[in-house]
């Protein structure tokens, strides 16, 4: 038999840990294992090992490369398939990964999910939430360095940009209501994550969807830029999501101009677009706490030979036919803003001028290609 494996991870620490507790109180036989990075600075990861009556043990792991997320993914997999294999049968019934603050549970799910077959089965991943700090956290743009929760020397993330990708990866919101949240609060969750079930963690549903089950390759392509699932238009409790759709270009020297406004312009932003200088790549905006990510994502499938469709993973495919242009194919401009206070006909007006004119437009992709190429930087670095 294979040992069920939760994943709970997020940056509201109080929240999680509250959330591993109540499972362990629930579910009879459950273990909570825990890595803490806070010592990687001294060159080690501490490894506990608990269940609802206490610890059971306690052990180091060394960094490996300096990485205390290295560390980590070297040292789960092992430390689950002992506590499957020494285990009597039927006793233990479920453990729970205890992510430390900034791990984000992309990258452990696919580790376990990957390393663990046969033996462990990945069967939730829950991310624990204080409604009331969800926006506190995502506009926040101070660097985990500066906070003391990098992963690595090299940890360039901010605070704001992990909790957006903890919040949007998980399938289940476990809510520890801290009574400071307001309705605003609770509309932003819900407009962040609207296909995420959200569940008090005091509910007995909590230890169900615990069980329900996982699969990385559909939660990875719900992540990707080219058929991510974005939220629809929303508006509620002074809190706005604006859908913006376009067909046409961006013409780079005008949006790069725009970016600050931009990336400030909502607490988040997501999506993928496409300029005219660079009218075969698809590109992913990732901003949250006012720090914008721009990225290739590889080419539109309009710019691919039919051959290589068959290589194309059938989601990608099929998001991509629902939103086919007889002229540009996928090519489009499907950028999502989630924020309280948002003023979505600025931020139309703003976007809207950075498309390409009638004019430059009517000059035809080769002349596209020479505009001033103002993304380089982004783009192009090593």
């Amino acid at each position: 038999m294979t040992l069920p494996v939760v994943i709970v991870g997020g940056l509201h620490s109080d929240a999680r840990k509250e959330v591993v507790d109540r499972l362990l109180r629930t579910v009879p036989g459950s273990v909570a294992l825990h890595h803490d990075l806070a010592t990687a600075a001294q060159g080690t990861v501490r490894r506990v090992v608990r269940d609802a009556s206490g610890e059971l043990s306690r052990g180091e792991t060394p960094l490996v490369n300096d990485c205390a997320c290295c560390a980590l993914r070297e040292d789960l997999v092992p430390e689950l398939e002992r506590l499957a294999g020494s285990s009597p049968a039927g006793r233990t019934r479920l453990a729970v990964v205890e992510l430390w603050d900034s791990v984000e549970p992309k990258a452990m799910a696919e580790v376990i999910a990957a390393h663990g077959a046969g033996v462990l089965d990945l069967t939730g991943v829950i991310t624990a939430v204080d409604p009331a700090l969800v926006l506190p956290y995502l506009v926040n743009g101070d660097d985990l360095a500066d906070v003391g929760l990098a992963a690595a020397a090299t940890d360039r993330r901010t605070v704001g940009d992990t909790w957006a990708r903890q919040l949007e990866y998980a399938p289940v919101l476990a809510l520890v209501d801290s009574g400071e949240a307001h309705d605003e609060d609770r509309a932003l969750l819900a407009q962040l994550h609207p296909t995420a079930r959200r569940v008090d963690a005091e509910s007995g549903e909590l230890a169900a969807l615990a069980f329900a089950g996982f699969d990385v390759e559909t939660a990875a392509a719900a992540q990707h830029p080219a058929c991510a699932l974005l939220p629809q238009e929303a508006d509620e409790a002074g809190v706005t999501t604006f859908v913006w759709h376009r067909r046409r270009p961006f013409h780079p020297e005008r949006l790069y101009e725009a970016l600050e406004d931009l990336c400030c312009a909502a607490a988040r932003s997501r999506g993928r677009f496409w300029l005219a200088d660079r009218p075969d790549t698809l590109l992913a905006w990732d901003a949250a706490g006012g720090a914008l990510c721009v990225e290739n994502a590889g080419p539109w499938l309009a710019s691919l030979p039919d051959a290589a469709w068959e290589l194309v993973p059938p989601m990608r495919r099929a998001a991509a036919s629902l939103d086919w242009h007889p002229e540009h194919g996928d090519c489009c401009q499907h950028l999502v803003f989630t924020s309280p206070g948002l003023d979505r006909h600025g931020l139309e007006r703003l976007l809207d001028s950075c498309l390409l004119t009638d004019a430059e437009y009517a000059a035809g992709p080769e002349a596209w290609r020479s505009l001033p190429a103002a993304f380089d930087s982004l783009l192009d670095h090593v």
